[in-house]
Parts: structure tokens; C-alpha cells; sequence
């Protein structure tokens, strides 16, 4: 019996959260980790549940921007990776695409084809909708990520910084013309 990705269901949240925490300290940052099962519920558009009576998966919305994939074990059914994303846009292309906000496969589940069956089906969904690309960011130290990476196509942005505001800074420039 082979791995099975699909959307994550609200049941999926506990696991979710612990391959969050997991990857968190595999990233040194196991302290910077605020999410709760309760911020994820309110923040992920879910899949509806096997037992649910309805087909339809959540709408993503600004509240509700991110949507998340689990790949779960041949052996147990139990959640071993996941990849949590959200669509974003391309000005340029006038195309939709995905942002890969997190991929984690359990360490102990690694060297599977794990991540690999993710990125697939992330890649599959843009290419469904007509979109322009898949893109994401590692850490910098991360060199075993980023030979995967570069093996399965992926390219470098070298001529890109990335930029963040948040915390206190994002407080004083959305008050900043008040």
C-alpha cells in the first residue's frame, strides 16, 4: 500500500501542529512557534471530513488564507508530512500561483519519495489552474533541502532579499501616516 496525500481535514489539526512543532525544531525556533490546534482551525481552509455530509472543502478568505496538504503512512494511516500553503499572484505573469509556506516530512519518514509526492501534488495544482509557478523559501543553512530542491528542478533566487514586517514594527507602520 502506497502514501496517500490529500487535503487536511479539522481532525488532522493535532498532527499538523506537532510536524509544525517538529519542523520548528529542526529550524532552531521551537520558541518562536505561537500556533495552537485553535489558531489552525480558524486559519486553515479544511477538506470536509470523512464523516462529514457535505463535499465541500472551506473557502480560503483573508481569515482563512491557508490550505494544507497531508501525506499520510502506507503502514498506520498516521499523518508523516505536510505541506502548508496559500495562493498568491504573479503581476506580471497576470497568473495565480502557490506559495509553499511550510514542507515537513517526520525525520524518521524521510527518504521515502515523501516530499517529493508533496511538491507533485502542489506542482499539479498549479498547473490546474493555469497558474504561473510554485515558489517557496529555505533557510540558508539548509543545504540537504536545498540539494533536493535543485534535484527536483528548482532554482535559486539569487537576485531576490526577502522582507518582513512584523511584531512592533508592523504595529508602527500600519500607524504610520495616523
Amino acid at each position: 500500500m502506497a502514501a496517500t496525500v490529500r487535503h487536511a481535514q479539522r481532525e488532522d489539526v493535532p498532527a499538523i501542529l506537532s510536524l509544525i512543532r517538529e519542523l520548528a525544531d529542526y529550524e532552531h525556533a521551537l520558541s518562536s512557534v505561537e500556533a495552537t490546534e485553535a489558531k489552525l482551525l480558524s486559519t486553515i481552509a479544511f477538506a470536509p471530513s470523512s464523516s462529514s455530509s457535505t463535499d465541500a472543502s472551506e473557502l480560503t478568505s483573508p481569515t482563512k488564507p491557508a490550505r494544507c496538504l497531508v501525506l499520510t503512512s502506507p503502514d498506520d494511516g498516521a499523518v508523516v508530512g505536510i505541506a502548508l500553503y496559500f495562493y498568491n499572484y504573479s503581476t506580471w505573469r497576470a497568473r495565480p500561483g502557490i506559495y509553499l509556506e511550510d514542507l515537513y516530512v517526520k525525520q524518521s519518514e524521510r527518504k521515502k519519495g515523501y516530499g517529493k509526492r508533496l511538491l507533485v501534488e502542489l506542482a499539479k495544482e498549479v498547473v490546474a489552474m493555469q497558474g504561473g509557478r510554485l515558489e517557496w523559501a529555505v533557510l540558508k543553512w539548509n543545504e540537504p533541502s536545498i540539494k533536493f530542491y535543485e534535484s527536483i528542478g528548482a532554482q535559486m533566487m539569487n537576485e531576490w532579499v526577502g522582507m518582513r514586517v512584523d511584531g512592533d514594527g508592523l504595529t508602527k507602520l500600519a500607524g504610520l501616516l495616523d
